[in-house]
């Protein structure tokens, strides 16, 4: 397992040691996280994972027995604490080239999306219904457009076929 912080970021990013897969640049990681971040100076870390640490977290912690692209658990410090680390972010690489491809997504744009995306989660964002999801997703837009990111939701060409979640709609 490899771990880079960035000290200004307050952002770890652990990579797990039998990764198949070309992710982007740590600093490009810290960038995007710190993008989704309200107060700058909170600290996250991001692990990334191959799809089987993925399912094995999947399922210990929300009961799904398969890998999804994103996890994120939120610390849970007492404001009294005064402790600014928000929390973990899980990210599978191999989920994130395979949807960049079949969504017809650039692989960095995917990336930033799902880390600006799992940032949002930490900080209370939830898509558990249409208002909030609405909510979220315009965030993120509005996030993504600051990196000259497109907007995630639009429909993209499918080289493989239909996008069985929607166009751009993250399955977490």
């Amino acid at each position: 397992m490899s771990a880079t912080t960035d000290e200004a970021a307050l952002v770890e990013i652990q990579r797990s040691d039998d990764l198949a897969c070309q992710c982007p640049d740590d600093s490009l990681l810290v960038e995007w996280v710190r993008t989704g971040l309200a107060n700058k100076n909170s600290g996250i870390t991001v692990r990334i994972v191959d799809a089987d640490e993925m399912q094995q977290a999947n399922f210990q912690w929300r009961g799904q027995d398969k890998p999804t692209n994103v996890l994120s658990f939120p610390a849970e410090f007492p404001p009294e604490a005064g402790v600014s680390y928000l929390g973990d972010i899980l990210v599978c690489a191999e989920i994130l080239e395979r949807e960049s491809t079949t969504q017809g997504k650039e692989l960095n744009d995917h990336w930033a999306h799902i880390l600006v995306h799992g940032v949002l989660h930490l900080q209370g964002y939830d898509h558990g219904n249409d208002h909030d999801a609405l909510q979220m997703e315009q965030r993120e837009k509005e996030l993504l457009a600051t990196l000259g990111v497109a907007d995630p939701y639009r429909t993209y060409p499918n080289p493989t076929g239909p996008n069985p979640i929607g166009p751009g709609r993250i399955d977490d």
